[in-house]
């Protein structure tokens, strides 16, 4: 299996339009000790299908385009992957009509059926307005799907990038979290995301702005998530976001660095285009 991360590059060619919250409020300044305004959002969008299992594109480009995010972290999405999504790249496709770059981090990336094709990839992706500044496509604790007998090892599909919002650098993270009752794995999964964030932050000479936009698959008092919230904050949207028809659990998140990312707004976007709800977030970057 070759495993690549791919950054597409898209100009921005139009405004995006609708809210769901207020307009971020603007800058106080470009010096140090000002607030910088950033809309981020985190959406699962079902490789493409809505509630009613339908695939259709347009309905979610239309509700992206509404959230007028910055950022956008999304989870489930195919790339030529095959019938369910109409052999079609999502992740480029989505950027190309939203006037976005994207980065895509493949969990699974498989040969063609058909020799020349491209190849079959299934992953998370990270959207923004603001240029890619370097993209990785970290490995984590994973019980594949593909395999008729998994066992958890590590795997690739927890992406980063980094993008500069205004000057300020910000690392930008997508996952998607394990879905089965048993905890075990998201349990692991946490502590390499843990371990992994705590060396970007290593890393840099200054506090590193920090967010984390995904579907984690478990209630925000779950105890595998605890150690999140150690260093994280989570935006709290006020409302669950599965399933996207009459919504029992909120198991997507933005979750932002304590030090140096204030909340600003955040809500749950009542849409049926996936079988999840997008959650958006008002966000404000310490310099």
């Amino acid at each position: 299996m070759s495993l690549r991360r791919r950054t597409v590059e898209v100009l921005l060619t139009a405004g995006l339009l609708g809210t769901v919250l207020a307009p971020p409020a603007a800058a106080a300044g470009h010096g140090r000790g000002q607030l910088v305004p950033l809309r981020v959002a985190t959406y699962n969008i079902h490789a493409g299908s809505g509630m009613d299992n339908v695939f259709d594109l347009d309905r979610q480009v239309a509700e992206l385009r509404s959230l007028d995010a910055d950022v956008i972290g999304l989870q489930e999405v195919d790339v030529h992957w095959g019938d369910r999504s109409q052999g079609r790249d999502l992740a480029a496709e989505l950027a190309e009509r939203l006037g976005m770059r994207v980065s895509f981090a493949p969990i699974y990336s498989f040969d063609p059926a058909v020799p020349g094709a491209p190849r079959r990839e299934f992953g998370v992706a990270v959207l923004s307005r603001y240029r890619i500044v370097s993209a990785e496509n970290h490995d984590i604790t994973r019980l594949s799907t593909q395999d008729p007998n998994p066992v958890p090892a590590l795997a690739p599909g927890f992406g980063e990038v980094v993008v500069r919002v205004k000057g300020v650098p910000v690392h930008v993270y997508a996952t998607h979290l394990d879905y089965r009752g048993d905890p075990s794995v998201r349990t692991a999964q946490v502590a390499d995301t843990r371990r992994i964030m705590a060396e970007d932050q290593e890393s840099e000479r200054r506090p590193v702005h920090q967010i984390l936009l995904g579907d984690f698959n478990a209630a925000p008092a779950a105890p595998e998530l605890a150690p999140l919230w150690e260093t994280l904050t989570d935006v709290e949207p006020g409302g669950p976001t599965y399933p996207a028809l009459d919504p029992v659990q909120r198991i997507d998140y933005v979750a932002v660095s304590k030090d140096t990312v204030r909340v600003r707004d955040a809500a749950v976007a009542e849409t049926l285009a996936s079988d999840h709800r997008p959650v958006v977030a008002d966000l404000l970057l310490r310099r």
